[in-house]
């Protein structure tokens, strides 16, 4: 009963920290690995490893990562992006916003694309290299994927308006720090609230778990229905996250849960093309 116990306990822990999915067919034994010794086994006395020292504290981070929202550079980022009546003034807002030091690293700011009257507002993540280079979302390989994605349900960019949880790339477009979508998301609801779109879609599990405040990972999340209430607004705002196309590129068996939610949307919206 104990070992069942210890294996039930291990597994909620897997399950509280966001291991929500396997990636292998097989599991591995780590145990086998970095020299740890086999269960039962004893290394003789001439053959025993000297005592390891013992290991230095770990030091806290110089910058660590903030809550959502309590980083100055969010709190100076909602006041310029409460000033902007437009989305011409929300751009040019972000632009002159430096409390995000992922943009001296970035070449461009990557606003938006597509019709910002348009019943449905895509969210990614953050930029990768080809959209940081043009300067617009969804522009390389997971791009042209996406398009294809709409196109299956009779959509264009001219019938959606993209845009990201970040305006600048991410180094070597590894994940954004909690730091960094503090600082922009205050732009990203002002986005939000000035589009007024019928339905949002995350793409992804940064942009879902953001734009819904929840701890679930993207496969557990996609395909539902959950609201967003637009912060000072109150406006709620249905909201469908799905897989995000880079995703899709290298787990293509998941295309099938991808088609399922595109189905979906095109039911909500009442598209019929």
């Amino acid at each position: 009963m104990s070992d069942l116990c210890d294996i039930l306990s291990a597994l909620r822990w897997h399950v509280d920290i966001g291991c929500d999915e396997a990636v292998s067919d097989a599991p591995m034994d780590w145990s086998t690995f970095a020299g740890r010794p086999q269960p039962g086994s004893r290394p003789s006395g001439a053959a025993r490893a000297p005592a390891a020292p013992a290991p230095r504290p770990v030091q806290p981070a110089a910058t660590p990562d903030l809550p959502l929202g309590a980083s100055e550079a969010g709190t100076a980022a909602r006041a310029r992006a409460g000033e902007a009546g437009t989305l011409a003034e929300l751009e040019e807002a972000l632009r002159a916003f430096d409390g995000c030091p992922l943009k001296r690293t970035a070449t461009n700011t990557v606003f938006a694309d597509g019709n910002p009257q348009a019943r449905i507002m895509l969210i990614g993540e953050a930029p990768g290299e080809d959209e940081d280079r043009q300067g617009k979302p969804f522009v390389g390989v997971s791009g042209k994927l996406l398009d294809r994605m709409l196109g299956w349900i009779g959509l264009d960019r001219t019938a959606v308006y993209i845009t990201n949880i970040l305006p600048w790339r991410p180094p070597g477009n590894r994940s954004p720090t909690q730091a960094e979508i503090a600082a922009c998301l205050p732009f990203l609801e002002r986005h939000v609230e000035l589009v007024g779109p019928e339905v949002l879609v995350p793409l992804g599990g940064t942009s879902a778990k953001t734009l819904l405040n929840r701890a679930e990972g993207i496969t557990r999340l996609r395909g539902q229905w959950f609201d967003y209430t637009a912060p000072g607004t109150g406006k709620t705002v249905p909201v469908l996250p799905m897989l995000h196309p880079a995703y899709l590129l290298r787990n293509p068996i998941s295309k099938r849960e991808a088609w399922r939610d595109l189905l979906t949307l095109r039911q909500r919206i009442g598209h019929t093309g």
